[in-house]
């Protein structure tokens, strides 16, 4: 019989294992499958089978309790961000306590989360449930939740369905039932090299997608101008948004540079087709790519979709949020502008709600944490679903 882990212990087990988006996350699905085994609880794995992966990735899902529908899906990512180039002053793979905070990547998105829910799992198989408990925990969150429609496709083949999903990303423990759709285009403007001192007979691909760029800015600058409507004006910001996080281009400050690669990603509100933004976008890159060509002919843009996470939708009498206001006592409404896997559920059929412990404040900084008083009220919430269950 394995030794049954704390919470606490979990979480800093699971923040060991450096699961940053572009490594492998085997190790850690590894170690969870042996913990659940070793606890009775058969682990199902889904593999990554994207075409050309350089590093191996699983997702790894489960159930406990009786072998019906309408369980309650716990659900997790284990991805995280990288700490490069980030002032930590503790360990980031160690969970370090210090004034009544959890210090550590991951702590607060969202490990912390999913040592409660394996720690749940564990205990719903111990105590008995009447009601199925499942736990979903996925890959590739990070870099636009492409790891979780194929898992859920995995589980909805292998394991009865649940009917209520609890996306445990940090929400401040609060009911978080709607969030904003998200697309990301991979943009590679393709130029023509010049010496700089004639780049008029060249093709400045940085140059040309500085176009592309203060296109974004310019919609920023109106969107956030805006009346908003009715469904956007609870988030914050109240608007669709677009975003140039990375950029890569050119081999030296005297050429014209010849390639120019960014991601122009999209966080489009409740009610708005994320499809007219696409179409918005490559009017421009059209418009843009004719001003190259008539310099030199071959020079294109080229655009793929690198993601695209639906939004979470508020249901009207949702199962997943009565159930989370009826543990929790919160009875506000809440929306947020980052994009889960919640909707990504819902799609599927589930009902779903964003519900753990954490400000998101606080992900994907140096330093993160999550105060100890935040993964106590993760516990208690944990403590009352399991009754609920029995």
């Amino acid at each position: 019989m394995t030794q049954t882990l704390s919470p606490l212990e979990l979480m800093s087990k699971l923040i060991s294992f450096p699961t940053v988006s572009c490594d492998s996350n085997l190790p850690l699905i590894d170690w969870v499958e042996a913990y659940l085994n070793g606890h009775g609880i058969t682990g199902h794995r889904f593999y990554d089978d994207k075409d050309g992966r350089l590093v191996e990735k699983a997702a790894l899902f489960a159930h406990v309790g009786p072998e019906v529908e309408g369980g309650i899906v716990l659900s997790g990512h284990t991805d995280v961000v990288p700490i490069e180039g980030q002032p930590w002053d503790t360990d980031p793979w160690t969970v370090t306590e210090k004034d009544g905070k959890y210090y550590g990547r991951g702590t607060c998105d969202m490990k912390g989360f999913d040592g409660l829910a394996i720690w749940a799992l564990v205990e719903a198989h111990k105590r008995g449930v009447k009601r199925p408990l499942q736990i979903a925990l996925s890959f590739d969150e990070e870099v636009g939740c492409t790891g979780a429609p194929p898992m859920i496709e995995r589980i909805l083949q292998t394991l009865p369905k649940a009917s209520t999903v609890i996306v445990g990303e940090p929400s401040m423990m609060q009911a978080v039932t709607g969030h904003k759709g998200g697309r990301g285009y991979l943009t590679h403007i393709k130029g023509f090299e010049v010496h700089s001192s004639i780049l008029h007979t060249g093709v400045n691909a940085i140059m040309y997608g500085a176009k592309l760029i203060e296109w974004a800015n310019d919609v920023n600058t109106a969107n956030l101008a805006a009346t908003p409507s009715d469904i956007a004006a609870p988030f914050f910001p109240p608007c669709t948004t677009a975003h140039v996080g990375m950029i890569t281009g050119g081999t030296a400050h005297n050429i014209t540079a010849k390639d120019c690669i960014f991601g122009m990603d999209f966080r489009v509100v409740p009610g708005e087709d994320p499809l007219m933004w696409r179409d918005r976008y490559m009017e421009k890159v059209r418009e843009v790519e004719a001003m190259m060509q008539t310099v030199v002919p071959e020079t294109r843009i080229e655009i793929s979709e690198k993601f695209n996470v639906p939004p979470l939708v508020p249901e009207d009498g949702g199962e997943a949020e009565t159930l989370v206001r009826q543990i929790t006592g919160d009875n506000a409404s809440h929306k947020v502008s980052y994009g889960t896997e919640a909707g990504q559920f819902q799609q599927r059929g589930y009902s779903a709600v964003i519900c753990g412990p954490g400000d998101i404040a606080q992900a994907h900084q140096p330093n993160e944490f999550c105060t100890v008083a935040q993964f106590n009220a993760g516990h208690a919430f944990m403590e009352k679903l399991l009754e609920r269950l029995a």
